[in-house]
C-alpha cells in the first residue's frame, strides 16, 4: 500500500521533512516513489510547499495520508480541492474556497498562538506573585452547639 509520509532531511537539531509518496512497508528515509512537498517546520509559522495535484493524483490512486500529512494537506485546503472536484465544482469556486479555507486557518492558527503565549504570561506572573495563605477559620458549628445549651 502507497502511503503519503514525511520522510526526514536535515541537520541534527533542525529538522526538514519532504512529504513522499512511498511503498508503507520501506523505512521512514528510505527511497520514495514521488517527493509532492516538504515542511520546514522551524520558521513561525511553518512553511509548507505542496504540489497540490500530485497529492490529489495520489490520495486518487489510493494513497493514504498519515495523521500529521492529514493534517497538513487539510490546512493546505488539498482535501477541500479534492473534494469540491468530485463534487463538480467550477476551478474558479474552487479556488475562491481555498483561499477562504486557508484564511480562516490561519486567522485560527494566529488566535491559538496568541492564547498560548498569554497563559505563559499569566503562568509566569503567578509564579513571580508571592503566595498569601490564609490562617484557617474556626468552626462555626461548636460556637452554635455551645451557645443551644
Amino acid at each position: 500500500m502507497v502511503k503519503l509520509r514525511l520522510r526526514r532531511r536535515g541537520r541534527k537539531k533542525h529538522p526538514f521533512y519532504d512529504i513522499v509518496a512511498i511503498d508503507g512497508r520501506d523505512r521512514r528515509d528510505g527511497a520514495a516513489i514521488e517527493r509532492i512537498g516538504y515542511v520546514d517546520p522551524m520558521t513561525s509559522p511553518k512553511n509548507v510547499v505542496l504540489e497540490a495535484d500530485r497529492a490529489i493524483y495520489w490520495l486518487s490512486v489510493g494513497a493514504q495520508p498519515t495523521d500529521i500529512v492529514r493534517q497538513i494537506l487539510s490546512r493546505e485546503g488539498v482535501l477541500l480541492r479534492q473534494h469540491l472536484g468530485f463534487k463538480g465544482a467550477t476551478p474558479e469556486e474552487i479556488d475562491a474556497a481555498v483561499a477562504k479555507h486557508k484564511e480562516v486557518s490561519t486567522a485560527r492558527y494566529t488566535r491559538l498562538k496568541q492564547r498560548r503565549s498569554d497563559r505563559a504570561k499569566a503562568k509566569a506572573e503567578a509564579a513571580k506573585a508571592p503566595v498569601v495563605e490564609e490562617a484557617p477559620v474556626a468552626d462555626a458549628a461548636p460556637a452554635e452547639e455551645a451557645a443551644a445549651e
